[in-house]
């Protein structure tokens, strides 16, 4: 049954008895092709710019189909210039649906951004069977953070870092650009429709979260509501730590390969998988699982014979060496430097490579090859981006050996990481005004991540909980830990599927705070299975009985504490 209900100015649909959000029709949005040329004054936007203007505007006609099925819309182009003439412009685009519902969502980007995401995508962890937000009639946007990367970094276009060497670029990107592009939008969808949005959100991971949480820090009444998913909020912290494994794995006989990388990985979810209560290739309770890889050592701790093709992985490796071992069990522990960045920060928790994180995940994880000078294009992803952020941001000097600076004792470039760190780090837990002026927070987290330790997005949410009270804390803000994903759901045993926007939409516009929400796995294995999404500090356990599928069969029970 399909039904329209027409009052003041707003269009709802009834479908099965479901009420659709409202479509805005008090007047039609202007032509679309007449954007073309509209001024962005520097007036309109936040921070200093030189303005801008829209380059391009034209109707794209509908496309898809069920959850990714997307209706007419107006696809915008537009720059903003910048203060310094060396500094490159920012690129957004705008997506601006002809069945607008008054509402806005950003998308954040990732790694070292340089590219504009795209306005017709997901949230982080998004659901299947659920509307994209601008097939949902939200206008979307999003924007470079400031620079474009280079073309020969395809298709890993977020590992390019060398618009470092500008001052402008990099503030744009240490957050900047996040304000300059949302008010650029905003003038745009306030030209088309007549009218600003009632409702704007923020999605994103990895960067992206930490932009998230930045647009919540710094702006606290531009957004409504925030989806923040395993994001990099102490940015300089993790990349002293990517650094810190760059100079161990380097060392040699460091370096496990991709053989030794899966053997652990299989003995790891071996050893914890049941803890659950269930043997389902997913370790829900992380903090719990206490591998010990030196069961895993070679005779007399020696290397075994060099086996290099991962193609051969699953079924060749059958130990560790001792300086294998050693690597290892550093980068799943916490390091801590003895000097004090100006963010504050002194240290990063470490990675579950010991408690559920796949180190073979194709670019995320500890890569094919040994980090070195020249960076191979395929060691892992973290030691890359450390190789940018040394050469372009820190020494500003292309040449440099990125393995010659000790995060631990950088000397003469301390002064210098921790100047990036006062701008790169979005560490302030105070987020008072983002929640006096309602707003609303969702955190989610992977517990297998690879890339973005979890353990570090629970230190910022415990900081939160401190500095305003768990109770206060929980009136806007939830953290959701969700055992066996991992960093983008790339080839994770759980490939989380969760309607977070509905969640929030629901919160920030009518009061609700999410309840027993369930995670689907979309992964091939997965069986369409679900689980009970978990609030931290609580994780899923069977019960016992029941469909092992079926999050119905699980409850949530209180993680223990990591020693």
């Amino acid at each position: 049954m399909k039904k329209t209900i027409a009052a003041a100015g707003l269009v709802c649909t009834l479908v099965s008895g479901t009420l659709l959000p409202p479509v805005h029709t008090a007047r039609q949005p202007a032509e679309c092709g007449g954007l073309r040329g509209l001024r962005l004054p520097a007036a309109v936007i936040g921070l200093p710019t030189t303005g801008g203007e829209v380059s391009a505007a034209n109707t794209i006609g509908p496309s898809g189909s069920g959850s990714s099925a997307t209706g007419a819309y107006c696809r915008v182009e537009a720059v903003i210039h910048p203060v310094d003439p060396a500094a490159p412009d920012i690129t957004l685009r705008v997506a601006l649906p002809q069945q607008w519902n008054m509402k806005s969502m950003m998308f954040g980007g990732g790694g070292y951004d340089g590219t504009v995401p795209d306005v017709t995508g997901n949230v982080p962890f998004g659901p299947n069977g659920h509307p994209r937000p601008l097939g949902r009639g939200y206008a979307t946007y999003a924007g470079d953070s400031g620079h474009r990367a280079a073309p020969d970094f395809e298709p890993t276009t977020s590992l390019d870092g060398s618009f470092g060497l500008n001052d402008e670029a990099v503030r744009n990107f240490a957050g900047d650009a996040l304000k300059k592009t949302h008010d650029a939008a905003r003038h745009i969808i306030r030209t088309h429709y007549g009218s600003a949005p009632a409702h704007t959100y923020f999605a994103g991971g990895s960067s992206g979260g930490r932009e998230a949480l930045a647009v919540a820090q710094r702006w606290p009444t531009d957004f409504d509501g925030v989806i923040a998913a395993y994001p990099a909020w102490n940015a300089a912290s993790l990349n002293l730590f990517f650094g810190y494994e760059a100079r161990l794995l380097s060392r040699p006989g460091a370096f496990p390969g991709p053989a030794e990388q899966a053997l652990l990985y299989r003995r790891v979810v071996r050893s914890c998988d049941g803890d659950d209560g269930l043997r389902d290739g997913v370790i829900s309770d992380e903090a719990g699982c206490r591998f010990q890889p030196r069961t895993l050592r070679c005779p007399g701790g020696e290397d075994a014979a060099d086996i290099t093709d991962a193609a051969d992985a699953a079924d060749t490796a059958t130990c560790l060496s001792d300086r294998q071992i050693h690597a290892v069990e550093a980068l799943s522990s916490p390091l801590r430097w003895k000097y004090r960045l100006a963010s504050g920060e002194t240290g990063y928790p470490g990675f579950p490579f010991l408690s559920g994180a796949d180190m073979t995940t194709p670019l995320l994880g500890m890569g094919a090859r040994a980090p070195g000078h020249p960076m191979p294009k395929d060691s892992g992803y973290g030691v890359q981006f450390w190789d940018q952020w040394v050469r372009y941001f820190v020494t500003r000097d292309p040449a440099y050996d990125s393995l010659a600076v000790d995060p631990r004792r950088p000397g003469r470039w301390q002064r210098r990481i921790s100047a990036l760190s006062a701008s790169q780090d979005v560490n302030d837990p105070d987020l008072r005004r983002f929640a006096e002026a309602g707003g609303k927070l969702l955190l989610l987290h992977g517990t297998a991540d690879e890339l973005v330790s979890h353990r570090s997005t629970v230190e910022y949410f415990r900081r939160v909980q401190k500095r305003l009270g768990p109770r206060a804390t929980g009136s806007f803000a939830r953290l959701y830990l969700i055992p066996g994903a991992n960093h983008v759901n790339v080839d994770a045993s759980f490939a989380a599927s969760y309607d977070s926007l509905s969640a929030l939409e629901t919160w920030t516009q009518g009061g609700q705070a999410p309840a027993r929400p369930v995670v689907a796995d979309t992964s091939p294995a997965g069986n369409a299975r679900t689980r009970p999404l978990c609030a931290y500090p609580s994780w899923p356990r069977y019960r016992g009985h029941g469909d092992p599928d079926s999050a119905h069969s699980f409850d949530c029970h209180s993680t223990r504490s990591r020693t």
